[in-house]
């Protein structure tokens, strides 16, 4: 199950899980879509390809919340 951290690690802006907009690695490093655009779709931390995360809604979302720990450390 994905982590669906709350923020970009590099701007920090919100992410949330039920809506589009967020982007993550493999190792589920999550930035916003305009980072993500910036870093030409590739992982600053693990140089792996940045592809758009899934949103999480409804009852999954309740039953598996996203995650509150926030990554920006700005």
């Amino acid at each position: 199950m994905l982590d669906m951290r709350p923020d970009c690690e590099r701007c920090g802006a919100d992410l949330p899980a039920d809506a589009p907009g967020a982007f993550i690695c493999s190792q589920e490093c999550t930035f916003c879509t305009e980072c993500a655009d910036e870093l030409d779709e590739r992982c600053p931390n693990c140089a792996g390809e940045l592809m758009d995360r899934p949103t999480r809604v409804g009852r999954v979302l309740k039953a598996h919340p996203a995650s509150t720990d926030r990554r920006f450390q700005g």
